[in-house]
Parts: C-alpha cells; structure tokens; sequence
C-alpha cells in the first residue's frame, strides 16, 4: 500500500481512537460519577413542557418557577425568543462545592404550534460519588497509558519504516563511487520507500554504465587511431632508415601514409559529429507529424535506394492518417538511415531482404526494421547500442564502421520519450524495434 495512503489512514485511526476514548470517558463520567444525570433530561422537558403549557400566563409561569426552583432546589432563569434578555431568574447559592458539581441545560420553550417563545436554562447540582470517583481516576490513568502506547507505537512504525530505509538510503548516497563494484539495495515494499530503492538502483547501474562507456570509448578511440598511427610510423620509418628505396616504392608508401592519415581523420570526424550530435539532442525540437505520412516516406526513399543493390523491401502498417507523433524529422530519419545504414554493411546476403513495419501498441506507434541477414550473437544483442560496442572488430575495420551508429539512435530515441531494442528476426537476421509515444 502507498505512503499517501497508508499514512492518512493510520492517522485516521488514530484520531477515530482518541474520539472513542473521548467518548468513552465522558459516558463513564455520566454514569457513574452522576448516577443521576441520566434522569435529568427527562427532568427539564417536564418543565420545559409546562412552562409552554402556561404560555402565555406571565404571572402562572412565574409561580410555576418558583415552585420547582425550591422544590428542587435547582436555579432557573427564562430568557426572550432570542435569549438577549432575562425575564424571570430564581437562583440559589451553592456554599458547599467539595462534592457537588453544577451543570448548565439549556432548552428552548415552544407552543403547541412549534413556535418558540422562550429559552430555559436550568442550573442542577450534581452530586459526586465517592467510589466512581476513584474508579474515574483509575479509568483516565488508563486511557492516558493507551494513549501514549498509540503514540509509542506509531513512533516506532515510522522509524522502521520511514525514517531507518531512507537513513540507510543516504548512507549508501555518500559511498556512491562509480569506479567501485556496487551492490543494490534490497527492500521488499511497493510504497514510496520501495519505489526509491528501485529508483536509487536504476540510478546506480546508469552511472556505472556511464562509466563503463567512458573507459570503453577511450579504449575505443586508443585502438582505432593506434592501428593507423601504427603503420604510418612503420612506413615513416622504412622511408627514413632506407635510403636507396625506388620512387615506384617511395610513392607506394606515401600513398599508404596518406590513406591511414585519412581514415584518422574520417574516425577523428565521426567522433565529432557523434558528441555535437549529442550536445544538439538537449535542445531538440520536435513538431507534429502525421505516423502513416512519415512511414510512407521512409518506404519510399529506401525502395528506390535499396532496388540500386538488388535488394528487395517488404512494407506493412496498421495506421490511419489522423495517428500523430511529436517528433524531430530530420533526427528520426537518421535514425532509419542508420538502421538501414547498418543492414546493408553487415547483411553479408547476395539477396538481401529487408522488412519495414510500424503498428500501435498502447500509447506508442512501434517501429520494426528486420533482415534476412547472417543476424547478430544472443550474447552481442543487449549490447549493440553501446557506444563503439562492434560484433567482430574485423568486421568493422573491413566496413569502415565506428561503433557510434546504434548508440546514436538509442539517443535519439530516448530523447524522444521511446525505446529500443534489439531482437532475433523471424526472418533469420537482425531486428531493431523502438517506439515513439503518441500525441
């Protein structure tokens, strides 16, 4: 049960408690403390009674009143309709007030024809019993003690289950250090407390994440400008060290000297255009667009590029014209561009079949781009949208690719409020799904 639930209704207890208590108290003060209080009320309408009766005998009311103020020995005042003023007051002196209690009633004085004339208040004297006495003060003593045991109890609920997890929380907040192994935080609840834990833990694996990511594209980047800068220096020195080299083969070296200066600079470039890219993702701006209308785009800017290499493109949707999206179109687009971008450099398929799906599932239109390709590992797919993650490193020097094309799209999409993921294809190869949340 929530916090906001759970605490409201525990505190709705407790006052429910605090009021029978109350109640309890002031029934058991009646009853015994006054064994005739009960009496009283029957009592005064009696008299409240007569004095309607007498209505509107001014001098029989008087008479009456003064009769029952000895009799029985109570003080009697009779106030005007709107009790701004005494008319009659019969009062009597209460010397003796060791055992004795008053109590005020108050009763309005109405005719046969429910109209009010008067307002009787009535003063009793109410006789203490010695024995209910001690009995009340045992009673309070004890409703004192289960008051403060409902006090103690609720002081320790909140401690052990508010105040000790988020003390624990906080602890491990200050040993937070992403260069260190970590452990997550275990706590069996589905309130607030519970959902923090979860979140603190998410919170946790993403910042190691991060950290793994940062040492992998420094390793990343070390490897793939090693391997050229490796062989231009090879080549520098040969053309430094042997004198009587051939032009024909001088030439040759400059040559290879140039294509891997070249492809460092190619590389150098795409990790700029990745990091600019990412700094553009914070300020992205998005409009609407119409799914169906974006979708048939998409399948016919890549049926015509695809058929250039004999490859064929199946298309299929469940989409009306009026399903929007709120997207930036140029940015989703390279992300179709990269998807496609990476069937056609790793298919490795003379007929290479490509498969273009988009349908609705709750609030999100799901896009699906599927291969008949050779596909990927079971073990490779949960990290394909790592930065500078590859399958076969000798695939990716042969291709020319960097690693950086589906963490660009896992980027994108996330910005975009949407996921992606990675799947083994009906069809044999690769299948890349993500969504975008409906407007």
């Amino acid at each position: 049960m929530k916090l906001k639930i759970k605490l409201p209704l525990l505190f709705l207890l407790m006052l429910v408690t605090l009021v029978f208590l109350l109640v309890a108290i002031r029934v058991y003060t009646m009853d015994k403390l006054f064994p005739g209080y009960k009496d009283y009320a029957a009592d005064n309408k009696i008299i409240a009674d007569r004095v309607a009766a007498l209505y509107p005998d001014q001098q029989g009311i008087a008479a009456y009143l003064r009769q029952i103020s000895n009799s029985q020995n109570v003080s009697l005042k009779l106030y005007n309709h709107d009790a701004s003023a005494v008319l009659l007051s019969y009062l009597k002196p209460y010397d003796d007030y060791d055992d004795k209690a008053l109590k005020n009633f108050w009763l309005p004085v109405k005719t046969s024809q429910n109209h009010l004339v008067y307002f009787l208040e009535i003063e009793r004297v109410l006789q203490w019993e010695q024995n209910s006495r001690e009995q009340l003060m045992l009673f309070l003593w004890l409703m004192l003690f289960l008051i403060a045991a409902i006090f103690v109890v609720l002081a320790v609920y909140f401690h052990f289950s508010i105040t000790r997890p988020i003390q624990i929380l906080n602890t491990r907040l200050k040993r937070v250090n992403i260069g260190h192994s970590f452990t997550s935080l275990y706590l069996k609840r589905k309130d607030e407390i519970g959902e923090l834990y979860h979140y603190f833990n998410e919170m946790q694996a993403r910042l190691h994440q991060a950290h793994r990511e940062q040492v992998d594209m420094i390793a990343a980047i070390a490897h793939d400008l090693k391997t050229p800068l490796t062989t231009i220096n090879g080549f520098v020195e040969l053309l430094t060290l042997q004198k009587d080299l051939s032009e024909s083969d001088k030439q040759e070296y400059y040559e290879l000297i140039l294509k891997k200066s070249k492809h460092m600079v190619d590389l150098i470039n795409y990790f700029s255009a990745f990091t600019r890219d990412e700094l553009k993702l914070e300020a992205i701006d998005k409009q609407p667009v119409q799914v169906l209308k974006l979708f048939e785009s998409i399948v016919a800017e890549y049926e015509t590029e695809l058929s250039g290499f004999d490859y064929r493109l199946t298309s299929s949707h469940s989409f009306s014209a009026n399903q929007v999206v709120m997207i930036n179109k140029p940015m989703i687009r390279r992300v179709f561009g990269n998807l496609f971008s990476n069937i056609l450099r790793y298919g490795e398929r003379k007929e290479l079949h490509i498969y273009l799906s988009v349908y609705q599932e709750g609030d999100y239109a799901h896009f699906q781009v599927e291969d008949n390709g050779v596909g990927v590992p079971a073990q490779d797919l949960d990290s394909l949208f790592q930065k500078f993650f590859t399958v076969d490193k000798s695939r990716e020097n042969k291709s020319g690719g960097t690693g950086l094309g589906l963490a660009s799209c896992k980027s994108i999409i996330e910005h975009h409020g949407g996921q992606i993921s990675a799947f083994h294809s009906q069809y044999g190869g690769l299948g890349i799904r993500f969504t975008i949340p409906l407007i």
